[in-house]
């Protein structure tokens, strides 16, 4: 497995990257790594740490697309940063996935500037596995297409589907349509459309209607579709209301405790640790010829190491001949 690390994505990078990729190469033999940046920096650090390993390697690039800079416009400042050089290893097939914690909109801005679109794909999109009372879902699009039509979340509930049964184990995952309401008639001119598609399509045996955004943390549906407008905001919500809610419920329990204080705060750190997002490491960008998972700007090492893992599962996995032969 051959993977092109951006070096340089994300708030603290390049330490977590480097540090995370080297956990990464301890736990697989096999695993090849080359981290895309800046050279001088890259070396120094590479030194700094004492590391000699021939499965990691150094591919320079010039410049970095910063987190709050608008996507197209760096990448055409910037065609040869470090976001948009990791794309062309991978259109260039010199590596097998590409794993970046820079500048989510760069990342699939650059991304579909290669074309590299499995076959019959109209757009990617990003899938996220989240918590739920019944065990784990996903939500695809969570930003990669904002301005999707019926036939692109028609597509994201069959690659949803895919991932949810391969990656997270769940057999024949049922699929939901993120709506205002459950009733037919709800939503916009594309929900009602893609409500139709998806009820007289393929798969209308999985489809169990429209879900109120209530449902997706009741489990309601295995997959969750949306288009990526939604989808963000969906998530961005449920970061910050988890967070919100884990502290005001720990600090007014643990106040009221004495000699079980202890053990109730490792119970919330363990109910925490499921919604943070260095537990799943990153997000894929499903219906590219490649892969690329997305990671959080504010990932750590663990997080970094965990994006690996994704990358190595879903080629182990197979999850593009799959989707490809889905849609064919």
């Amino acid at each position: 497995m051959r993977i092109a690390l951006d070096a340089m994505g994300g708030d603290y990078a390049p330490d977590p990257n480097i540090d995370g990729a080297l956990a990464a190469l301890e736990l697989q033999p096999e695993l090849q790594i080359a981290l895309v940046g800046d050279q001088e920096t890259l070396e120094k650090q590479l030194a700094d740490r004492n590391v000699s390993d021939d499965r990691l390697s150094i591919v320079a690039s010039e410049g970095v697309v910063g987190m709050d800079e608008k996507p197209t416009e760096a990448l055409r400042k910037k065609p040869n940063s470090s976001i948009s050089v990791s794309w062309q290893l991978m259109a260039g097939e010199k590596v097998d996935a590409v794993v970046s914690a820079g500048n989510t909109g760069a990342v699939v801005a650059a991304g579909l500037r290669t074309r590299l679109f499995l076959k019959g794909i109209k757009r990617p999109g990003i899938a996220v596995a989240l918590p739920t009372a019944k065990g784990r879902s996903v939500l695809i699009d969570v930003g990669a297409n904002p301005a999707a039509r019926a036939e692109h979340l028609g597509q994201y509930a069959v690659m949803g589907s895919i991932y949810a049964q391969n990656v997270l184990g769940i057999e024949n995952p049922s699929i939901g349509l993120m709506n205002i309401g459950s009733e037919d008639s709800k939503g916009t001119e594309l929900y009602r459309e893609t409500h139709k598609l998806l009820s007289e399509g393929p798969m209308k045996d999985r489809y169990v209607g429209n879900v109120e955004g209530r449902g997706l943390y009741q489990g309601e549906a295995d997959v969750l579709v949306c288009e990526g407008f939604v989808g963000n905001v969906v998530l961005k919500v449920s970061e910050g209301m988890a967070s919100y809610m884990l502290k005001a419920l720990s600090e007014a329990v643990l106040s009221k405790l004495d000699v079980e204080r202890a053990q109730a705060g490792k119970a919330f750190q363990e109910i925490g640790r499921s919604y943070q997002h260095n537990e799943e490491g990153g997000a894929p960008l499903l219906g590219i010829d490649g892969i690329c998972i997305i990671c959080h700007g504010s990932s750590d090492a663990r997080s970094i190491t965990n994006a690996i893992k994704v990358a190595t599962a879903f080629k182990d996995r197979q999850i593009n001949s799959q989707i490809t032969e889905a849609l064919s």
